[in-house]
C-alpha cells in the first residue's frame, strides 16, 4: 500500500496535493484494500466519519444513489463524492468530484480551497459554496461537469460528512462507481465541458 500512496503523492506534488496529514494516511490505508476492490460499505460505516442526515453547505460529503431518471442518463455515479452546493426543492445540489480526473480533480480543489472559511482544516472548515460564485469565476469553470441535483428520496444510505483534514485524501480514493459508462470515458466527456 505504501507504493501507491508514495505514487499518489509523486503525481500530485506539483498540484499542492500531497497528503500531509499522519491520520488521512491511515484512514486511507485502513479503507483501500487495493486498486480495483474498495469497499464502499465499509467507507460509509467507519467510525472516524461522522454520519448526518441532512448535508451542510460547504462540506464533504459521500453516500450511495440510485438516480431517479437512470433510464435516460447517459451515465450517472452510484457512490458520489460531493461538496454540498445548496439546498433545492426535493434534495440538494454538489459538486460531484468524481466526474472530474484527478489531474483536473487536483486544480479544481486547490481553487476551491481558496474560498474555504478558514485554513484550519476542523469540523469548522467549510467551502463558501452558492452556485452564483461558481458560475461567476472563470477559475472554477471544472465546476461545470461535477455540478449535480440529488434527490433526498434516491439516497441509499445516509451522508456521511468527510472531515477537512481527509479532504485530500478521500479526493483521490477509486471510490466512483459509475453505471452506464467507464470513468474514462464520463472523465473525457467531463473535459470536453471545461
Amino acid at each position: 500500500m505504501a507504493s501507491f500512496i508514495e505514487k499518489l503523492q509523486e503525481k500530485y506534488s506539483n498540484t499542492g496535493m500531497v497528503a500531509k496529514s499522519k491520520r488521512s494516511l491511515a484512514w486511507f490505508r485502513r479503507q483501500v484494500q487495493d486498486l480495483t476492490n474498495v469497499n464502499r460499505s465499509r467507507l460509509l460505516k467507519d467510525s472516524a466519519l461522522d454520519i448526518r442526515t441532512k448535508p451542510m453547505p460547504g462540506k464533504m460529503y459521500m453516500f450511495r444513489y440510485d438516480a431517479k431518471t437512470k433510464e435516460t442518463l447517459p451515465f450517472w455515479d452510484r457512490f458520489p463524492l460531493i461538496f454540498m452546493v445548496e439546498p433545492a426543492k426535493g434534495g440538494f445540489y454538489g459538486l460531484n468530484l468524481h466526474y472530474l480526473p484527478p489531474t483536473i480533480r487536483a486544480v479544481f480543489f486547490d481553487k476551491l480551497m481558496q474560498i474555504s472559511n478558514n485554513k484550519r482544516y476542523d469540523h469548522t472548515t467549510k467551502l463558501k459554496l452558492s452556485y452564483d460564485i461558481l458560475k461567476g469565476a472563470s477559475r472554477f469553470n471544472a465546476f461545470a461537469p461535477c455540478f449535480k441535483r440529488y434527490l433526498s428520496k434516491q439516497l441509499k444510505s445516509q451522508p456521511t460528512f468527510v472531515p477537512a483534514d481527509l479532504w485530500e485524501v478521500v479526493l483521490f480514493l477509486p471510490t466512483e462507481h459509475f453505471i452506464g459508462a467507464s470513468k474514462q470515458t464520463v472523465w473525457k466527456n467531463s473535459r470536453s465541458k471545461i
